[in-house]
């Protein structure tokens, strides 16, 4: 389905020439920013969507792996890990491909050679700094849950939950001939993964996954991709010796020997402190622009400017995501990634104490 207020559609299938001028009508913006810019220093960040602790077992696999530091990495162990990894999802390991977090796996996508790429948004801005102006945006409208793709793109890249708004789509939707569906499914492990296209083990489709943002390891760039093996070596092409290190493969090893066994509590948990945060702000005037599945949340905040507002909450401490920066998105916008309850009520008593808050 194509808005109304987007391009103009031609009969029932989309040109060559729309899909160009889609080019042409990006918005310009910064795909670099992102909520770490604004979160550094500040003693509540609302602003990234990384858990809050790494957990102690965690913290003690990548301690114990600090005495192989002198040796490269072993090809053996990734081999190991992906093998988990697989056994996970049940798919063949063949199927993984372990990379140095989702940021490395957005930079191999070029390799594919895609004439003709498309970012679904509002969505993750990564993928449009890898492919320059030469990429092409199907900006959704309000609630963002409608997704559509010109027929002429060929390879579309659609975030499952999507970041910034969180909403779960049936990205299956998104499948067309001639076709690679890149799935960046970087929240899905605490959504639940029966909404997986891993299991499906499709040859025209790509999964992203990062292990840094429920295990609290942003610092440690680990993640992987799985898709059909042929694509696979294409994206392995060219890249350089060790990707991966050390502590990166223990950190891995550990979240599937151990961590991912509290994936079901953690979902839980983060249900729960989305459902009150969301009604707490509500109560205090915060509009919801999307139906959330995701550990954030996409709300138009109750103050006449929301960008002053968030430089002066960010001047007490209190970092919040502008969104500006996403594409479909604007200033009035921002994402709040789920936090516990003292948190939001520090959000809300900063706004109330600078006069940027509607009180019950």
């Amino acid at each position: 389905m194509v808005p109304s207020t987007s391009i103009s559609k031609i009969g029932t299938a989309f040109s060559l020439t729309f899909f160009l001028s889609a080019i042409t009508l990006s918005p310009v913006f910064d795909p670099r920013i992102h909520g770490d810019a604004d979160a550094r220093g500040a003693s509540v960040d609302f602003a990234v969507n990384v858990a809050s602790h790494t957990p102690a077992w965690l913290q003690q696999a990548i301690v114990q792996a600090v005495p192989s530091l002198r040796d490269y990495p072993d090809p053996a162990s990734v081999a190991e890990v992906e093998a988990m990894i697989g056994q996970y999802h049940g798919v063949p390991a063949q199927r993984i491909m372990l990379v140095a977090g989702a940021a490395e796996a957005f930079a191999m996508l070029p390799r594919l050679s895609p004439a003709h790429p498309l970012v679904i948004h509002p969505g993750f801005s990564e993928p449009d700094a890898i492919f320059g102006p030469g990429v092409a945006h199907a900006v959704l409208d309000p609630p963002f849950d409608q997704l559509w793709a010109p027929d002429a793109a060929d390879m579309v890249i659609v975030g499952n939950p999507t970041n910034p708004t969180g909403v779960l789509h049936d990205v299956s939707s998104l499948r067309a001939p001639g076709r690679i569906l890149v799935v960046d499914e970087a929240f899905l492990d605490v959504v639940g993964e029966q909404y997986s296209m891993i299991p499906a083990q499709l040859d025209d489709v790509l999964c992203l996954r990062s292990l840094t943002k429920t295990w609290g390891i942003a610092g440690l760039r680990i993640g992987y991709v799985a898709g059909d093996p042929a694509l696979l070596d294409r994206l392995r092409q060219q890249r350089a010796h060790w990707p991966v290190g050390t502590l990166q493969i223990a950190a891995a090893r550990a979240v599937f020997s151990q961590g991912v066994h509290e994936l079901p509590a953690i979902a839980r948990s983060i249900d729960a402190r989305r459902t009150q945060m969301q009604s707490l702000l509500e109560q205090h005037g915060f509009v919801m622009a999307s139906d959330s599945r995701a550990p954030f949340v996409l709300v138009k905040p109750p103050c006449a400017d929301a960008e002053a507002t968030r430089q002066r909450l960010l001047g007490r401490g209190i970092a919040v995501r502008r969104c500006d920066t996403f594409p479909g998105l604007d200033l009035n916008h921002w994402r709040l990634a789920v936090k516990p309850p003292e948190d939001v009520q520090a959000l809300l008593q900063a706004m109330q104490e600078i006069g940027a808050l509607n009180t019950p």
